[in-house]
């Protein structure tokens, strides 16, 4: 069996473009809510509509996105052409998207879902190639899982220094509670982003060169009688479902319930607690945990690893609940926050390799080297866990009375709800999972058994 390898810079290359991807993405699960109904003005009910509608374009886009990258021919590979191409695109639409125009309610509706359509087709444009190079490459199970664990690492840096950055580049640039402060924060965030995805393109490159030779229909075909793919499908649903409603809640959470001017003490320091910080304390335990990933799936398996955390994400978002809004309180939270993102580190990564997996056993399985489209739809469950997460919160909080109002006193059925969303909502989902990816059946074994059957029809080509 061939054993492909990556060095360490392509490693490092390769973590880039989700560093870039997630810098992104946080601040739209985490802060686009809180933007669309705080700052930009919508009603709840609009919003919660809107992130749901326009998954109805995704639906579409993604999967076509995979069948054209499947059937790129470039010298560059079928994939990483599309880094390049994407990189300035995306960093002008989340410009666009935070761009606050002065226009009537009806007007800036429209701009809304002109610009977040267009947001989530460039992120299309650019993330389903992204995510689809893992399977390119290496050949390697065990290679993937470290691949996806360096992409995660380097995703979770990239998510701490935007959301640790976010409030106080909003301040600093207009005010918080400003359109032009979230707009100009969103511009030194773009200009990031756009270097990063070049800095991906120079560094990596495509080592197996694997070519469908069944039609677009057969792909299809081959694709939805994928009995892991489905599973994985749900897997990963919920896991994204649990990180948009927990995240998204925060700064309803810190700013209804915490206050804006709240200060914890260490060692003699005083440092003001917001929902930036508590976040970004979540992203440097999310990259211990994507540390943690590989040595523990090596050990107890991918499959036995993900039931495990989501079994420990129940148990700690439940407490959560019951945890005081007070000094001792805060502290609390923080250490909660820290071991619930050591055990969502460890499942991010897992999600990433078990597609390449997934991949694997359709080429053995059918012939069809349809990698791009198969991390299209891992592309597509991100972003509807993304809006079924915004909906969710944003149709809880309007049935909770949440009062959107500047600077409105919420009642007590509003502040429950918002402490609901932060623990035991989520811990449900986390139950949903395990249920779901109970039944996965590519074990370490037979991934093993796969790959030697790939290497001998791979080299017959």
């Amino acid at each position: 069996m061939t054993n492909i390898k990556t060095s360490f810079l392509e490693k490092v290359g390769y973590g880039f473009g989700d560093m870039s991807s997630s810098m992104f993405w946080k601040i739209f699960s985490y802060y686009l809510p809180f933007f669309y109904t705080n700052i930009f003005g919508l009603r709840l009910d609009q919003v919660g509509i809107l992130l749901v509608v326009t998954r109805i374009w995704d639906a579409v886009s993604d999967p076509m996105m995979g069948v054209l990258a499947d059937r790129t021919r470039t010298r560059w590979g079928k994939y990483r052409p599309y880094l390049l191409i994407m990189a300035l695109p995306f960093a002008l639409s989340g410009i666009f998207l935070f761009t606050t125009p002065n226009a009537t309610e009806t007007m800036k509706l429209v701009w809304a879902y002109i610009t977040y359509i267009m947001m989530m087709t460039v992120y299309t444009g650019i993330n389903v190639p992204y995510g689809a190079m893992l399977g390119v490459m290496t050949d390697d199970s065990d290679s993937k899982t470290v691949l996806s664990s360096f992409r995660m690492f380097f995703a979770y840096a990239g998510s701490f220094v935007a959301l640790f950055c976010w409030e106080p580049l909003c301040n600093h640039l207009g005010g918080y509670n400003t359109p032009a402060g979230w707009l100009h924060a969103m511009m030194v965030i773009a200009f990031l982003c756009f270097v990063l995805f070049l800095l991906c393109f120079g560094l990596t490159k495509e080592k197996i060169h694997n070519e469908s030779t069944a039609s677009i229909g057969s792909d299809f075909k081959s694709l939805l009688k994928n009995a892991p793919w489905w599973i994985l499908i749900g897997a990963a649903l919920c896991s994204n479902l649990f990180n948009t409603v927990r995240g998204s809640a925060v700064a309803y959470y810190f700013n209804d319930i915490i206050g804006q001017n709240v200060h914890l003490e260490f060692k003699g320091m005083t440092f003001l607690f917001y929902a930036g910080l508590f976040l970004s304390i979540g992203e440097v335990c999310n990259m211990l945990g994507v540390a943690l990933a590989t040595p523990i799936a090596k050990y107890l398996g991918k499959k036995n690893t993900y039931l495990l955390s989501f079994a420990a994400l129940i148990v700690l978002s439940v407490m959560f609940f019951y945890v005081p809004v007070s000094g001792t309180g805060y502290w609390l939270m923080v250490i909660l926050q820290v071991i619930i993102s050591i055990f969502t580190g460890i499942i991010s990564p897992l999600v990433w390799s078990m597609y390449a997996d997934v991949s694997d056993y359709a080429e053995n399985r059918d012939g069809t080297a349809s990698t791009g489209l198969i991390f299209s739809s891992a592309s597509m469950a991100q972003k509807f866990g993304g809006a079924f997460g915004g909906l969710a919160l944003t149709a809880m909080l309007g049935a909770f009375g949440y009062n959107t109002a500047a600077g409105a006193i919420q009642t007590p059925e509003a502040v429950n709800g918002i402490k609901l969303l932060m623990s035991w909502i989520p811990a449900g989902v986390s139950a949903v999972a395990i249920i779901i990816i109970f039944f996965y059946p590519l074990t370490k074994k037979r991934m093993q058994a796969i790959q030697e059957e790939l290497s001998v029809k791979r080299n017959l080509k």
